[in-house]
């Protein structure tokens, strides 16, 4: 039994406690009971032919292996690269792109599993990737990106002059990379120099302009190397750049004359003396080494203009490259699009030809159709006659037997009477003869007698 709180604290209040405890641990476990569909929170780099694996799994882990799964592109029609259902790909809703080159782990399935595996990468596969489940209404995006380097080694070049320590400042721009790449400076003997961050700027096309900044001092080989590489890839390159060693500025160094006192003033003066001679003489070396260095000055900055001059000309090589590139790639865009209408063109000639001669086809066994409709028509017609004439027959054969049983009868009744009618005459003659003979005899016959006798004769027919 649960004890009643005896601390003088009203009963609502601890029902209050326990209602929220109640509805807070209600809460956490439908929260723990919804998988979340999880892709890439990085865009996934490939580069032209890998393959690569698009990552997306449910968290916690759900069987899925009898759900509709689909992998869609939004921005292509038909935007399906990969459908499962009951663990069998429909292979017939895909984009024709995709075909061959697309799979699914069906092993993983069973564990929340349903990331996509891209074969053979090509230029059309760049893009967002939605992966999605329909029963459980969970969607996650994969962005997929290609490592692109530049078409040029970087650019160094000299931007200034370190006044305190008497350095060179060189830059290293390089433009046209992605993702974002890595820079480093490196010494003759290949030991990496201290530098700042680098400098970042993502142009309009995505792909980034990366510079550095690394102050040099004067060194046995003044040859410095800048790096541009890609953490993730084997994208590398570099440029060497050697620094003259007039560039490099030796700070003056400023000597005052040690005045030596002494306990005798004609030591005094002649240490004034000396220190005077010594200040004029340093004076005059100050003005000989600020004078070279403003020549070191005036050389670099000449030398920084050359320099900024060809990477100016060089910039605008490079723009006008890729302008050629760009008015080569709308020309290949143009013929290509040409070819992809005169393609269409002749695949509906084709379709409209196919579609007469199907019409023309089906005309024909319409009219066969007809044609045997007909014959069956008149074979029935024939068979319907035959049927009649078979029955006439059968019923003149009937009229034929009942004729002749008819004339079998007649026949017989004729035979009938004639064995009758012979019959009756031999009765007849023989009468006869024997009235004949009674007559012959001479018989006593009186007259009473022989009026019977004609009057019999008389009923016989003689």
């Amino acid at each position: 039994m649960m004890d009643l709180p005896t601390d003088g604290k009203p009963l609502k209040s601890h029902l209050r406690r326990i209602s929220v405890l109640v509805l807070l641990l209600l809460l956490t476990h439908h929260c723990r009971g919804q998988s979340q569909l999880i892709g890439s929170p990085q865009p996934i780099v490939a580069n032209l032919g890998d393959d690569i694996i698009l990552p997306c799994y449910l968290e916690p882990a759900v069987n899925v292996a009898g759900l509709t799964l689909e992998w869609t592109r939004p921005d292509m029609d038909p935007r399906f690269v990969h459908v499962m259902r009951l663990g069998n790909e429909l292979v017939e809703m895909k984009h024709q792109l995709f075909k061959g080159r697309t799979s699914m782990f069906t092993d993983e399935l069973k564990n929340g599993n349903i990331s996509l595996k891209l074969s053979n990468v090509q230029f059309s596969d760049l893009g967002k990737y939605r992966c999605f489940i329909p029963k459980l209404d969970r969607q996650a995006f994969v962005q997929l990106v290609f490592a692109s380097g530049p078409a040029s080694p970087p650019v160094i070049s000299l931007s200034g002059v370190d006044g305190q320590s008497g350095g060179v400042v060189l830059q290293c721009e390089s433009a046209g990379w992605y993702p974002e790449p890595e820079v480093l400076w490196l010494d003759a003997e290949g030991k990496l120099l201290s530098a700042g961050p680098p400098e970042t700027v993502r142009g309009p096309d995505d792909l980034y302009t990366v510079s550095s900044r690394v102050t040099v001092e004067k060194r046995p080989s003044s040859s410095f190397t800048c790096r541009v590489q890609h953490n993730n890839t084997n994208r590398t390159t570099q440029t060497y750049f050697h620094v003259p060693d007039d560039f490099f500025i030796v700070p003056s160094s400023c000597s005052a004359s040690v005045a030596v006192s002494g306990l005798f003033g004609f030591m005094l003066v002649i240490a004034a003396v000396l220190f005077v001679w010594k200040w004029r003489q340093t004076k005059t070396g100050e003005k000989k080494d600020r004078s070279e260095t403003e020549e070191r000055r005036q050389l670099m900055e000449e030398t920084v203009e050359r320099l900024n001059t060809d990477l100016q000309r060089l910039t605008e090589e490079k723009r006008r490259r890729e302008e050629e590139m760009k008015k080569e790639t709308q020309e290949c865009n143009k013929k290509l699009l040409e070819e992809k209408n005169r393609g269409e063109k002749e695949l509906k000639e084709l379709k409209k030809e196919l579609n007469d001669q199907l019409l023309a086809e089906q005309k024909r066994e319409e009219e066969a159709r007809k044609h045997l409709k007909e014959q069956l028509d008149q074979n029935k017609e024939f068979e319907k006659k035959l049927q009649e004439e078979k029955r006439g027959r059968q019923e003149a054969e009937k009229e034929l037997k009942d004729l002749n049983w008819k004339r079998w009868r007649a026949r017989r009744k004729l035979l009938d009477m004639r064995s009758s009618s012979r019959a009756s005459a031999r009765r007849i003659r023989t009468q006869t003869r024997d009235l004949i003979l009674r007559l012959t005899n001479g018989a006593n016959i009186s007259g009473s007698e022989t009026l019977p006798l004609s009057t019999n004769i008389w009923q016989t027919g003689c």
